[in-house]
């Protein structure tokens, strides 16, 4: 039973590294197949309603992924400013290293699907949101008003988010940069 489980987490780790990397309708089925090297019965077994439920559990699995690396480096640090600071650090790191947006960002499946499918939209939304909360919570836990912590807390992924795309389009980090550094201003004022 576990090779067949180890099948199912191979095609699912697969389908997130690809929908992130090249989209949603760029990413084929028989792409996924190779990069998993899964059997391809095992795809419509485990994903019997084909690629958009297999997306769905891919942006599940990412979503899960990116909010336990921010819960970790939010965490690292007790200072929110220095915390975004450092979790910006690591995303340039990241894009140096591999030069994609590897479990750092589902904007692009969030983009190519808002329109053509609900229950990806509706996905991506909440996994949006769930990075969002993580921001507010840690400005309220450093002092800053609650209402007040959640604007931040949307303002501050939707500029990372931004900067990402951005940053990826360009090839250089100069817009994650100016995003760090305009955080670190904005947050300074809060946390006088």
């Amino acid at each position: 039973m576990k090779n067949s489980t180890d099948s199912k987490e191979k095609i699912l780790e697969a389908a997130s590294r690809l929908f992130q990397v090249k989209g949603y309708n760029a990413t084929g089925l028989n792409e996924i197949l190779k990069e998993s090297n899964a059997p391809k019965g095992s795809l419509y077994y485990y994903f019997p309603n084909g690629k958009e439920e297999l997306a769905l559990e891919a942006i599940k699995l990412a979503s899960s992924t990116i909010r336990n690396r921010l819960k970790n480096t939010l965490n690292s640090n007790s200072d929110p400013k220095k915390a975004v600071e450092c979790l910006i650090d690591n995303i340039i790191e990241d894009l140096k290293e591999d030069g994609r947006p590897k479990d750092i960002s589902i904007s692009l499946i969030a983009l190519e699907t808002y329109l053509t499918s609900e229950t990806l939209r509706e996905a991506c939304k909440e996994a949006f949101s769930a990075l969002d909360a993580m921001y507010s919570q840690k400005l309220i836990k450093s002092g800053i008003k609650e209402g007040i912590a959640k604007e931040l807390g949307i303002f501050i992924q939707v500029m990372i988010e931004g900067a990402i795309t951005v940053s990826v389009t360009q090839k250089n980090p100069e817009a994650l940069l100016s995003v760090k550094k305009q955080i670190g201003i904005l947050l300074s004022l809060y946390l006088k």
